[in-house]
């Protein structure tokens, strides 16, 4: 997601998040960035978003009072790291000026959080940010001291008369659709905030249009991609459902050893499987390569089927564990790592594979609270 390279030479960057909407256009009792998706809820996506860049230094979270045990829970559960939750205001503008007051006014946190040079605005419901277009935001607002993504537009925008018919419509070529994430020099965006009239903070819904009012800067527009649209209907949730499995599923790379009868395990595995989905078969030491295993989790992948061709090993797998974890991919999608045992030894006891299996899946409800899914194969082969 997004490429690792397109670091913006900006320290710091913070990220703050309002999360404080009640979902009324959704439905349902549960806003909708607490709502569910593959079992995760929504904003635990766009933190993991954000999260998984390490050039954003803070991520702050602005809640709904009643909500902030949730985003706590949530925190803890899924291992969100540099998050800071802030208790929102009655409205979204007054929620992103608390949220940006963690850097300037002690009251609103424990403890006062390193001004950042940029701060980027990001909606929590949006959850399929990728790195690229956060490093774009940030290096034009660097430079112009504002910025935001836009989208064209869909639909033609038109304005109604007071007696209901229509008065006139906008020519769709010469406007854009204001998306998220915007990002500013945070100088810039908290001045305007503090200067903002109640009437701005109550009804204003644009960060770009407040930064121009009050501090006279014009922001740079860049185009963002398909995929920031904003959870807004139920609808969206199955969308988002949708792409999720999509990333899940699209490949799968499977790793062997190099031993004839492992290898030939891998070659079957890939044939079986190359007509339902895209597979990569590798073959190499797995005892002797950990930089090119570390270049292999480091891609897009994040299905992985590893067969070795001896008796399970805690520590082996661990290692495994730790070099998913170092790519930083099991912190946007679940990864799932099949570990498959070729066992081709004459005598083995079926207790002794069922305790391997029993250690595996001990190991697995550990490892899955680092969104890294483990699943143990013993096969014996002759």
């Amino acid at each position: 997601p997004g490429s690792r390279d397109a670091r913006p030479a900006v320290t710091p960057v913070a990220a703050v998040l309002p999360a404080g909407g009640s979902g009324e256009r959704l439905g349902g009792a549960t806003p909708k960035q607490f709502c569910a998706v593959q079992g995760r809820p929504l904003v635990s996506y766009t933190v993991r978003a954000m999260e998984r860049i390490s050039w954003i230094a803070d991520i702050i979270v602005v809640v709904s009072p009643e909500n902030i045990e949730i985003m706590k829970s949530i925190i803890e559960r899924y291992g969100h790291k540099r998050v800071t939750i802030v208790k929102g205001g009655i409205t979204r503008h007054r929620s992103i000026f608390n949220g940006l007051k963690v850097f300037a006014e002690n009251k609103f946190s424990n403890h006062l959080l390193q001004k950042p040079e940029v701060v980027i605005i990001h909606d929590a419901v949006r959850p399929f940010v990728e790195e690229d277009i956060l490093s774009k935001v940030v290096m034009a607002a660097k430079e112009h001291g504002a910025a935001g993504a836009i989208r064209p537009l869909v639909s033609t925008v038109i304005a109604s008369a007071a007696d209901g018919c229509l008065d006139h419509s906008l020519e769709r070529a010469r406007y854009r659709a204001s998306e998220m994430p915007q990002a500013f020099l945070f100088d810039i965006i908290y001045e305007a905030y503090r200067q903002c009239t109640d009437y701005d903070l109550d009804y204003g819904t644009e960060c770009l249009h407040l930064a121009l009012k009050y501090c006279k800067t014009n922001a740079k527009l860049v185009e963002g991609t398909a995929d920031l649209w904003k959870v807004t209907y139920k609808r969206d949730l199955y969308a988002a459902e949708s792409i999720i499995k999509d990333n899940l599923s699209q490949q799968v790379c499977v790793i062997t050893d190099v031993k004839e009868a492992v290898a030939q395990v891998g070659f079957l595995l890939h044939e079986c499987l190359k007509s339902q989905i895209k597979v990569e078969a590798i073959s190499i030491s797995l005892s002797k390569n950990d930089s090119y295993l570390q270049k292999i989790f480091s891609g897009q992948c994040y299905n992985f089927v590893c067969v070795k061709g001896k008796k399970y090993a805690i520590q082996e797998t661990q290692q495994l564990v730790d070099m998913l974890e170092k790519s930083n991919i099991p912190l946007l999608y679940p990864v799932v790592l099949i570990l498959v045992h070729l066992d081709i030894s004459e005598n083995i006891s079926f207790s002794i594979g069922m305790e391997e299996l029993t250690r595996i899946k001990n190991f697995a409800r550990e490892v899955k609270k680092k969104n890294i899914f483990v699943y143990g194969l013993l096969i014996q082969y002759k």
